[in-house]
């Protein structure tokens, strides 16, 4: 492959690369495999950077194992706020979170914020708590906090932070992205999360001294087409959407369901945007030519904000609908019937495989929050894919690590049979399909091909090959004389290990 002036310039065999460019600079590559990078379609920067220089949870094996782990971390960093993340007591032995009397007596009278893994809950102390006027008040003090009390607490905590912690953050995330063959990444913002400030500032932190790409959603709800335009113009952002919240989680019984839950039978979540903000949100964006998008995980959730797209398709016609771009991020709980209304208006799915992995199958999370039965329809891959919806895939991190293969190999090995889709198919929502997602259509951006631009990342693997998923039959020849492109042989656990990243031509890593 020849470049200049970071775009693919040719692409051909050896031989005649270097007889048609004698004058080139030539890395050789020693068997490795060349790769168009990766685009995480969901991010939050500066909490994944946090994550990785403050005090990471996601070990804990118990709910004395947290404590424990937050009281040693607390004796080695005395004075400061203490802000950490990961814990998730879906699969701990020795019941729920610590209540607020444990976290007081491991960190002393010091604020502290501990995000639960789908930070959609968390565990503040009495310091903290007390910083945040009207946060409930006796049997419910002593729980983890979620919903609105959780994003009063969760800005509270923002507030702590100095400017230099949250330079170095971002600095840190931006650099593991590229260290895995990440060239550009979705950050989800909003007012409920890292607040207008952090925003900023990660967007002059990109554009000035880091080159991974940082392709930003603003979290809003808007109820007219110039506000739409009035919030892009003051943000910069790409689109008004991300986590822009019409539920919450299922880990923290959050997410909006139209059953109650199997473990909680007196919840049916929680409902942050009604029908009435939903519809005159995406009204609102799709007057204005914006993308709108929502956070949607639970069956209730996904028939509100599918019941505003047919308003709004109905006022706008399909293809103004589609000219947009309108996204939605999880999409967990999705019935064959809306894929299909979808899929035909053009409806991007912003989806995170890991999740599958990670709270999957028979006994994981999402059996224990919904019975079996319904936790076996989530993350539909294939029925999305089969409807023309399209796909791209990212992270959530910090909620999952930042690890594309990981991101591949669990679309392509779904636990629910029949919901796995290609690793081909994986691999291109994770690469071309966050492009797609980002409104870049030119349809050579994230491939390798004469004028495309030259991001690519170069990978030590073993053995590859073209792969269909275990449950279907393949619909393209896995002969190598067919020129399918092979992909690495994932196991799991054991991903690739990224040699160099280069995003339009820049060396960002190796």
């Amino acid at each position: 492959m020849a470049v200049r002036d970071g775009v693919v310039a040719w692409v051909g065999s050896d031989a005649v690369g270097r007889e048609q460019f004698p004058q080139a600079d030539v890395v050789e590559l020693d068997g490795a495999l060349v790769a168009p990078a990766f685009v995480d379609s969901h991010v939050h920067v500066t909490e994944t950077g946090l994550c990785h220089i403050g005090l990471d949870l996601r070990p804990a094996t118990s709910a004395r194992h947290c404590v424990q782990l937050i009281a040693d971390y607390a004796a080695a960093h005395p004075g400061e706020p203490i802000r950490g993340h990961g814990w998730d007591d879906s699969g701990w032995p020795d019941g729920p979170a610590p209540d607020t009397a444990a976290l007081d007596a491991a960190v002393g009278g010091r604020p502290a914020y501990l995000s639960r893994a789908d930070v959609h809950s968390a565990l503040a102390s009495t310091a903290l708590r007390d910083l945040v006027p009207g946060l409930p008040t006796g049997p419910d003090a002593a729980t983890p906090l979620s919903g609105d009390a959780h994003h009063l607490v969760r800005a509270a905590a923002g507030a702590l932070l100095t400017a230099a912690q949250r330079a170095q953050a971002r600095t840190a995330a931006l650099d593991a992205a590229a260290a895995v063959g990440i060239v550009a990444v979705h950050e989800c913002a909003g007012p409920e999360i890292g607040g207008l400030e952090d925003w900023r500032e990660l967007r002059a932190v990109s554009a000035e001294s880091h080159g991974v790409e940082v392709v930003g959603y603003w979290g809003q709800p808007v109820r007219s087409a110039a506000q739409a335009r009035e919030l892009i113009a003051e943000t910069g952002a790409r689109g008004l959407g991300g986590d822009l919240f019409v539920d919450g989680s299922l880990g923290s019984h959050t997410a909006w369901l139209h059953q109650p839950y199997a473990d909680a039978p007196a919840c049916s979540g929680v409902c942050h945007l009604d029908l009435d903000a939903v519809t005159a949100h995406l009204w609102a964006c799709t007057e204005a030519g914006v993308t709108a998008g929502f956070h949607v995980i639970g069956d209730a959730a996904v028939s509100s904000v599918v019941a505003a797209l047919e308003q709004v398709v109905e006022r706008f016609g399909v293809a103004a609908v589609a000219r947009c771009g309108h996204r939605l991020e999880h999409l967990e709980m999705v019935s064959a019937e809306q894929a299909a209304k979808l899929g035909s208006w053009g409806v991007i799915a912003s989806m995170q495989p890991v999740f599958d992995v990670r709270w999957g199958g028979g006994d994981g999370m999402y059996a224990q929050r919904l019975g079996a039965e319904r936790a076996a329809g989530l993350n539909p891959f294939a029925l999305l894919a089969s409807q023309g919806v399209p796909l791209a895939f990212g992270s959530d991190s910090p909620v999952t690590a930042l690890d594309p293969w990981a991101t591949v190999r669990a679309a392509a090995h779904h636990r629910t049979p029949g919901s796995a889709i290609s690793m081909r198919a994986a691999f291109a929502a994770a690469t071309r399909g966050g492009w797609r997602a980002a409104g870049v259509n030119d349809g050579i951006t994230g491939t390798l091909v004469p004028g495309a631009p030259a991001s690519y990342a170069v990978w030590e693997t073993g053995e590859v090959a073209v792969e269909a998923p275990r449950d279907t039959v393949a619909r393209w020849s896995t002969d190598p004389r067919a020129r399918v492109p092979a992909l690495p042989v994932l196991e799991a656990g054991n991903s690739p290990r990224c040699r160099r990243t280069v995003h339009r031509g820049m060396v960002l890593h190796g």
